[in-house]
């Protein structure tokens, strides 16, 4: 089953990693921050969210795009790499997209100049996923193991799952180890079991 899929709001070509981005109520603010970085009022921006959030691929479409530069994990790289590159930025007028677990004031480089840099830069932010993303999301991971995951049982997960995007993939790799050793469909008494099996009520 493909997951239900809504269009990026850019006018970028849908190559195969944009159609792995899922929109939904989850990310469209930052979809469509980045759709206007024109409008930014430095040419520097902050991208958070939880991580396999799809903030990275995002970031990635953003870039090959518009022709953008990105920090991923900007959090860990030198703080003098990242206060030039926010400069050249703006003498360039060439996008600069710094990927981050947090904005200001929860990042608080030691370096100054950074910080006020930072401080001036638009923040989107990826939230956890809705139920409309959790759908999707676990029909993505099911169809990339080669398994078609019916409506009934899409359901079933959503209803129970953790709204994070690490546990979605846990949970699927977990329900295809269970279905695989006990010769099973993906079907949902198939899935209360391997929930039960997880210690997870069903």
């Amino acid at each position: 089953m493909a997951p239900a899929q809504i269009a990026l709001p850019l006018d970028w070509p849908q190559g195969d990693a944009t159609r792995r981005f899922i929109t939904s109520d989850a990310n469209r603010l930052a979809v469509a921050g980045l759709a206007g970085w024109r409008d930014w009022p430095v040419r520097a921006a902050i991208l958070t969210g939880p991580r396999r959030s799809g903030r990275s691929l995002l970031a990635r479409i953003f870039a090959a795009e518009v022709d953008g530069r990105v920090f991923d994990d900007a959090q860990d790289h030198d703080e003098e790499a990242l206060f030039h590159a926010w400069n050249r930025a703006q003498e360039e007028a060439r996008p600069l997209l710094l990927v981050a677990d947090e904005s200001p004031p929860h990042w608080a480089p030691a370096l100054p100049d950074l910080a006020t840099r930072l401080a001036a830069s638009p923040v989107w932010r990826i939230e956890a996923p809705d139920d409309t993303l959790l759908a999707a999301l676990f029909a993505l991971h099911f169809a990339d193991r080669g398994l078609a995951l019916p409506p009934e049982a899409q359901a079933y997960l959503v209803a129970r799952a953790e709204r994070s995007y690490w546990e979605v993939e846990r949970l699927v790799e977990a329900i295809d180890r269970f279905a695989i050793a006990e010769r099973a469909r993906i079907t949902v008494p198939t899935i209360r079991r391997a929930l039960e099996a997880r210690g997870q009520a069903a």
